[in-house]
């Protein structure tokens, strides 16, 4: 009878184990922090918030909305109401008619459009490597910070995906560099994939010789391929925040005189794609680099790099 109850147990705790490690840490976290926010909505306005109800929800997702949220970060919130209590045994319906006809007047009232984030094209990239090259500051970090925006580039990698490269996933072979993706945003089960980058005609651009050059300055042999730089431009075994990308992104753009606003982390990979696009390459080779698993997303970038190439208006004759 103990060894059973000892069984139950460890099958409880293994139950426990894989149920963290169901969702990714980030997601996790980010569920953590939505939820905190509709907990503090909720305490602010007398509510309880866990277990909730579906008019309460509904209330903090138009509490949102007059405070200028995006439709995106709406339903966000509401899969992370829904997933919190579904974590902690309580049950929401996040499909209750309250809530969806709430999200849809908003929608009908405020548009749902948004204003995505500009994509990094090949002469903006060329600018900030050319930019990069020309600071006054030691070249181990150059190589850093320019690895880092071609790499980015020429990937079509998410910025967390570009921090989280190991040297062990790096393969320099004849034709270029060959990175082992160990896991991303639709790789939840770390299959893992391979993307391929050749060498480029022009050096000075090629993510593969600028990548190749900053391992042999850097001295790196294992271990985490982008690193922070402390006190004393010493370099650390810390590896660098996917903030930082987009930090790096900002700060160059502005040195090179572009407004950086409207310009993030994203905006390498959205760059890539979109100069895929308007490059001609069909969609399921952009999909093999990116690693999207849906069309949908790429076709926004191919509808955006054609539209001045396909426009109707070229066929005018004014």
């Amino acid at each position: 009878m103990n060894n059973i109850i000892t069984d139950i147990k460890a099958l409880q705790e293994e139950t426990l184990i894989n149920l963290k490690n169901s969702k990714a840490n980030n997601t996790v976290r980010a569920y953590k922090a939505d939820f905190n926010d509709f907990g503090l909505f909720c305490a602010q306005n007398g509510f309880k918030s866990l277990p909730s109800e579906p008019k309460i929800v509904s209330l903090y997702l138009t509490h949102l909305s007059v405070r200028d949220a995006k439709i995106s970060t709406l339903k966000r919130r509401l899969v992370s109401i829904g997933v919190i209590h579904k974590l902690k045994g309580y049950y929401l319906d996040t499909k209750h008619p309250s809530i969806i006809e709430n999200i849809m007047g908003i929608k009908r009232r405020k548009g749902s459009s948004q204003k995505s984030k500009k994509p990094i094209l090949i002469s903006t990239l060329k600018e900030i490597i050319n930019v990069i090259d020309n600071q006054k500051k030691e070249e181990v970090k150059k190589l850093r910070d320019r690895s880092i925006i071609l790499i980015g580039f020429s990937g079509g990698f998410r910025r967390n995906e570009i921090v989280s490269l190991d040297y062990d996933d790096l393969d320099f072979v004849r034709e270029g560099l060959k990175i082992n993706l160990r896991r991303s945003k639709t790789d939840q089960f770390g299959e893992g994939f391979t993307k391929a980058l050749p060498y480029f005609d022009n050096s000075q651009y090629c993510p593969v010789v600028s990548l190749k050059k900053w391992i042999e300055i850097s001295k790196i042999t294992s271990g985490a391929v982008f690193r922070r730089f402390s006190k004393g431009n010493r370099m650390s075994e810390n590896r660098l925040t996917d903030q930082t990308v987009a930090l790096l992104i900002k700060e160059y753009l502005k040195l090179a005189g572009i407004d950086n606003k409207n310009y993030s982390g994203h905006s390498l990979r959205s760059g890539f794609a979109t100069s895929a696009a308007e490059s001609g390459v069909e969609e399921r080779n952009i999909m093999a680099m990116t690693g999207h698993k849906s069309s949908e997303m790429v076709r926004k970038y191919i509808n955006e790099a054609n539209l001045f190439k396909n426009n109707a208006l070229n066929k005018l004759k004014i």
